[in-house]
């Protein structure tokens, strides 16, 4: 159970590493626009913003990845706290910017943290 754990928690905190970095780098870019839903036009007047909210993603990952590097109980505590994070994150994001969020971020770090409970 715990493999399974460690592997949810991994896939979480490198869906965040992607999301930082198509926020802080590739944010005007079309892949980025398109996985976002932005025009140029926004995707220029919004960089800044984009890259702070990226930075914060990074936090994210970062989290569950020392939480999961550093083991036993204090590397649960921080992955517990990390996942919980990502899913009010995602569902903050579902309810005021887009539903998709709820299955990109909310659903993958809530089956990440039943399996951390489970294993835990």
């Amino acid at each position: 159970m715990q493999i399974v754990a460690n592997v949810l928690t991994a896939l979480v905190a490198a869906i965040h590493v992607y999301i930082l970095v198509l926020e802080m780098f590739l944010w005007t870019t079309p892949r980025a626009r398109a996985a976002f839903g932005t025009t140029a036009e926004f995707a220029a007047e919004t960089k800044v913003l984009a890259a702070n909210q990226g930075l914060y993603n990074g936090f994210l990952a970062a989290g569950l990845i020392f939480g999961l590097v550093r083991g036993g109980e204090i590397g649960y505590a921080f992955v517990v706290f990390f996942l919980l994070c990502v899913f009010v994150a995602g569902l903050y994001g579902a309810a005021t910017a887009s539903r998709r969020i709820l299955l990109v971020q909310s659903v993958p770090a809530a089956i990440a943290l039943l399996f951390a409970f489970l294993a835990g």
